[in-house]
């Protein structure tokens, strides 16, 4: 009787439980059997010949999100071998259709207006991070003219005041930068960049009154904005998780400084800020009259400087890396610089860059195998065929673009994968010459580069390229050609090696932490 009473009392209880249990797990696991080979099936046997070719995925939603996000290059490279330059992978439950090549750039960057949208694929992680009723949360017709705004103070003019602003903020902040103490060490050059590029971008294109309210609290809150891109928020960026409650704090807070900034300088007056973007915003009107709200005006502010953060600190950081990998292209440009500017190494001017070719090859080196954005997206509005195939895209997919697949091409750069900035020096082979039309269009906000055939586009094209590029390119020459007077770098190992990539947004960024040594030249 006690094994019987045993049995139909607590333990059979357990028993039961336990029983319950065994049932659902096995009920989930035939579930996700059935789900796989379900999906396996309508791969192999319902394959439409009107659309690229899909590429093999096991599970549905997922798809192949976990491969591209580990390596978008090496999966785009993979796939191209096997399916050619148009195919379509499933990103996060989405049929993302990809086109590679300079035919590929040229389909998606130039695409007409009423064929792909940008904003319906990009809104949901921009507005949360910029703010309202600007970028992407707003009409296309409202961000050129946001845009034509904002290029009132990326002119010539403005760059040669900017020249001096960034040497000395890059001088100022190594002599307080916890990381530069003494005659040699070594830094975590992400982090370092990080607040490097905020602080020239915000006294150069905001003022000295913005750039004045910058500090290591308010770097680190646009680092807190900086990760509501990461690529998860496409489908998350509603939930209550940290990094999003994070980013929404920090958008808060910076877009009430800028605000308070602005109503200061009503009150007073644009003193020395007259030149700067955040004074001609308040001083401008939208075609039908209505001025630049202060809030908007703070939403832009926060965008300018986020959409040149992600290029400028990722590619300052690349810079530093790859030249502590070769420090005798370190040494070139210090000679460039002796030998062009003199030996006295005379403050920079704006008309100095130009003179380093050196340093422009550099960058461009640089930008050419760490293309800033990996992944460009565009939602298809109409069907849209491909020319000279039988596809034809439908408006259930995104479409994507990637021209630093093109940069890494050995069809257009020999060798592509080798750090070589004198592939760029007029006569070398490191180039292979291509025939594309430098057709410049304004879509209405001057004249830009449509250019989208070029194997070479770290800055995009079209009607979305962005307006950043000459300031990103004085910004970085600046950056580059001051540091390099004050420092030699070098990996502690003595390798050319540098950092693998972090590709967990849509931005290409070492992985941190990047360190790298240093030694002040006996000059500075």
């Amino acid at each position: 009787m006690g094994l019987i009473e045993a049995v139909s009392g607590p333990l059979g209880a357990q028993i039961a439980q336990h029983g319950t249990a065994v049932v659902v797990a096995g009920g989930i696991v035939a579930f996700l059997v059935v789900t796989v080979v379900l999906n396996v099936l309508k791969q192999l046997l319902w394959k439409n010949p009107n659309e690229p070719p899909v590429v093999f995925h096991w599970f549905p939603v997922v798809g192949n999100t976990v491969m591209y996000g580990m390596d978008p290059y090496k999966f785009f490279f993979e796939c191209r071998a096997k399916y050619g330059d148009c195919f379509t992978f499933i990103l996060l439950g989405k049929k993302t259709t990809v086109y590679l090549g300079r035919q590929g750039s040229e389909f998606i960057l130039n695409g007409k207006i009423k064929d792909v949208n940008a904003e319906e694929v990009y809104t949901v992680l921009t507005t949360p991070v910029f703010g309202t009723d600007v970028v992407y949360d707003c009409p296309n017709s409202k961000l050129m003219e946001q845009k034509k705004f904002m290029k009132i103070g990326l002119t010539n003019e403005a760059f040669r005041s900017y020249v001096p602003i960034i040497q000395g903020e890059v001088e100022q902040i190594v002599k307080k930068y916890p990381g530069f103490k003494g005659n040699k060490g070594s830094i975590n050059v992400v982090d370092f960049m990080a607040e490097l590029t905020i602080y020239t971008a915000s006294h150069t294109l905001q003022g000295k009154d913005a750039r004045d309210r910058f500090d290591s609290n308010m770097a680190k809150m646009y680092h807190d904005l900086d990760m509501g891109f990461s690529a998860v928020n496409f489908m998350l960026h509603w939930a209550p998780l940290p990094h999003n409650n994070a980013r929404d704090r920090a958008q808060k807070a910076i877009a009430n400084t800028y605000v308070d900034i602005i109503q200061k300088r009503r009150a007073e007056g644009p003193g020395e800020n007259k030149s700067d973007i955040m004074w001609q915003l308040m001083q401008s009107s939208y075609k039908d009259g209505t001025p630049v709200p202060d809030k908007e005006i703070a939403h832009m502010m926060i965008a300018l400087l986020m959409a040149g953060q992600h290029s400028s600190s990722s590619s300052s950081s690349w810079i530093a890396l790859r030249l502590a990998s070769r420090p005798d292209i370190m040494e070139e440009l210090y000679q460039e610089q002796i030998e062009v500017l003199g030996p006295d190494l005379p403050d920079l001017q704006f008309e100095d860059l130009a003179k380093l070719t050196m340093h422009q090859n550099v960058l461009k080196e640089v930008l050419r195998i760490h293309t800033p954005i990996h992944s460009i997206l565009r939602k298809v509005k109409t069907p849209m065929p491909v020319p000279g195939t039988k596809f034809v895209i439908p408006p259930t997919h995104n479409l994507l673009a990637s021209p630093g697949c093109t940069s890494r091409d050995a069809d257009y750069f020999p060798n592509p994968l080798m750090w070589d900035p004198h592939r760029w020096d007029a006569g070398s082979s490191g180039i292979v010459q291509t025939d594309y039309e430098e057709e410049k269009f304004d879509y209405g906000y001057g004249l830009i580069s449509k250019g989208a055939t070029s194997p070479y586009l770290p800055f995009g094209a079209g009607r979305h390229r962005c307006i950043g590029e000459q300031f990103a390119n004085v910004q970085l020459i600046t950056i580059m050609a001051t540091l390099v007077r004050m420092f030699k770098f070098r990996n502690a190992d003595g390798s050319k090696e540098v950092v693998p990539t972090d590709y967990a947004s849509l931005f290409t960024r070492p992985v941190t932490p990047a360190m790298m040594e240093w030694e002040r030249r006996e000059k500075s």
